[in-house]
Order: structure tokens, then sequence, then C-alpha cells
């Protein structure tokens, strides 16, 4: 198979997303109750304004989320989902036509609404495990997809209910994630829509997810293009001691230099102007 370095391009529905160099995805979290900024864009007059922050920072696309995957995290339901990222991905669309934006869901309705609201990518955290209908609604579309590594359900997936690995953490993952793309290639989804993310913090206490990262190109090696986001984790928190979030930056940008390092080329992040700035400094270095 191909190397993630000779993918050139990510096709999302009617965008071609170039890998020549790393991509910047701003995370636009429009839910009360989210790790790291819950509550801070819940309105649609803050959220609008965060996507027009991120997108002058130098994000590449914008990946709206409406429910929460943080630890001990409720479901909520799919009207008030939809209720939330509708009005976000149609404003976002009418102000930034040419951004990608990203529908963060493992629902197949709201997946459909948020592509046909303006949608071009669905990143689905269950890797096509919760909604079998997901599979279906973005080979109809043509939209691109993010097949994630996580374990149980939506609400146990943040957890370490299932952080249970044997010596070989990233062959694991691996095998995890061929299956999700098994199921993707099924529906009949174009192999240069699929992108994969290993999970960082999903089912993973803080040395799965250093394993993963440190063998991350074993993923590479699959033959798609890697997302990584580790932003704000628990796992930057437990490497350098930043208790909050918000304290966790420097750290994250460490983790996702490193990354790039290992083959990676997208990164979902909360802090997007250090991202763009280190990831394209540590690019031209890279070459």
């Amino acid at each position: 198979m191909r190397h993630a370095s000779r993918v050139t391009k990510w096709v999302a529905g009617g965008k071609q997303i170039s890998l020549d160099r790393p991509i910047v995805v701003a995370v636009l979290n429009v839910t009360p109750d989210s790790f790291s900024d819950g509550g801070a864009y819940l309105t649609l007059e803050n959220a609008i304004r965060r996507a027009d922050e991120a997108v002058g920072e130098g994000a590449d696309a914008v990946d709206v989320g409406g429910e929460s995957t943080r630890p001990g995290a409720a479901r909520i339901s799919e009207a008030d989902e939809l209720e939330r990222v509708l009005p976000v991905i149609r404003d976002v669309r009418r102000r930034h036509p040419h951004v990608p934006l990203s529908i963060d869901t493992t629902r197949s309705v709201v997946a459909r609404a948020a592509l046909g609201a303006g949608a071009d990518i669905v990143n689905d955290v269950s890797g096509l495990r919760l909604d079998p209908a997901l599979a279906e609604v973005v080979a109809q579309t043509g939209a691109g997809l993010v097949l994630m590594h996580s374990r149980g359900s939506v609400e146990e997936m943040a957890s370490y209910q299932h952080a249970v690995y044997g010596r070989d953490v990233a062959g694991e993952i691996v095998t995890e994630i061929t299956e999700s793309i098994d199921r993707a290639l099924g529906a009949g989804i174009a192999r240069d829509a699929v992108v994969i993310d290993p999970g960082i913090g999903f089912s993973k206490r803080a040395e799965h997810s250093l394993a993963v990262l440190r063998d991350l190109e074993r993923l590479t090696s699959l033959g798609f293009p890697v997302m990584v986001g580790a932003s704000r984790k628990r796992v930057i928190g437990e490497v350098t001691g930043a208790v909050t979030p918000t304290e966790r930056k420097d750290g994250t940008l460490g983790a996702h230099v490193a990354a790039l390092a290992k083959g990676a080329r997208l990164f979902r992040v909360h802090d997007v102007r250090a991202h763009r700035h280190a990831l394209d400094v540590a690019w031209r270095i890279l070459g």
C-alpha cells in the first residue's frame, strides 16, 4: 500500500484538500459540556465569531461538534444535536464558502442533515461501529470521512473502561482501524475520501496514547492520510503536569510536531495560530 506521504489529496465532497503541507482543522464545539471549552461557543453568535477567528488564524478546515464525548458525558437527543450544529454549519458555509467543514457526529441522521446544510466531511469518532447507516450516508453524498479509533459506546469511549491492551498497542489499534476501513470501503466510500485517526485519549490511558504516537508509522503505512488530535488531552496533562486543558497548549504542540515527523498530515486543534506557525516551521525543516 502507499505510504501516507505519497497521498497528495483528500477528496471531501466537492472539495479537494491538498496534503502538500500540514492541515490544521479547528475544533468548534457548540456544546455546554466539552472538556476544554464547554459553553464558550454555545450561542450562534459566539460560534460564528470563533469560526471567523480560526479561519483568520490559518485553519484549513473547521470541525463542528454538537455532542460532547468528554469522560462522563451523557448522550443528547438527535433533535438537540441538530439544533446545535445546523445553524452554525449554514452560517459558516455562507461566510466561508471555500473552507471545508466537518461534522463531528456518530449519527447518520445528523450527518445527512449537516451535509445537506453545507458540511463536506463526517468525523466519526466511532469508526463506523455504532450506526451502520452512517457509511451509506457518506457513500451516497461523496463526503469525506474521518475514521477514528475508539472502543465502546459514546458514553464509554473517553473513559478507561475499554483501555485494555497487550504488549503491542499500536498493532491492536491498526487491526481495529483496519476493520473500520473495511467497513467504509465495503459500503462504497471512495478510498481517497478516507482519513484515519488513532484516537488519542479515547479508550486509552496515557501510556497507550504515547505508544501509538511513537509507532505512528504503522498507521501511515496503511496508505491513508492520518489525522492526530492530541489537543489539550489528558495525556498532555499527565506528561507536563498541566492541570487545566487551556494550560496544555505547549505540550500539544510538542505532540503534534512529533506526529508530523512520523507521517501525520492533519491535526485537529483548539489553538489554531500556534499550530499554524509551529507546524509550518517544522514542515520546512523536515522538508
